[in-house]
């Protein structure tokens, strides 16, 4: 049996409605390959080019990226059909609902928690998320390779 990869065309729009499962950027690193658990993991974020590029990094660090949610309530949504170990969320999406909202509902509903990633860290913002109980936070801007180590520290905490 063979699997179609999707064109650069078909993973854009895939991302843009949600719906990012599955979408091999890169080939994902040796442990991935050879059969051992792949940490899943939920991305929320709003935009289109952060997401893309953090899919890709991930998807290359070997993690399992189950979908890319731009609202709460895509969040939500992803994380009850698909249960990642662990979301990467920044603060500001699109709707009502902050990634705040979100991250507190994920771990609430689903035991799930969060590494914040976002440009909106301010004592306010870290005093509303507290009922998440994240397990960092990252100001923006960042590169993969500063957030790649919080996701192992996460994912290792949570054993």
């Amino acid at each position: 049996m063979t699997t179609r990869r999707a064109s650069g065309t078909e993973a854009i729009e895939r991302v843009r409605s949600g719906d990012a499962r599955g979408l091999p950027v890169f080939a994902k690193d040796d442990d991935a390959a050879a059969g051992a658990a792949t940490p899943r993991i939920l991305i929320v974020e709003d935009d289109f080019l952060v997401a893309l590029e953090l899919q890709a990094g991930l998807t290359r660090a070997g993690f399992d990226v189950v979908g890319v949610a731009m609202s709460a309530d895509e969040a939500i949504t992803l994380a009850q059909s698909e249960q990642p170990a662990l979301a990467i969320v920044d603060v500001r999406l699109a709707g009502k609902r902050d990634g705040v909202d979100a991250a507190i509902e994920l771990f609430r509903n689903h035991g799930i928690r969060s590494i914040f990633a976002t440009a909106h860290a301010d004592p306010e913002t870290r005093a509303r998320a507290q009922p998440a109980a994240p397990h960092a936070w990252l100001a923006k801007p960042y590169s993969t390779s500063r957030l790649i180590p919080l996701i192992r520290d996460a994912l290792s905490a949570g054993k």
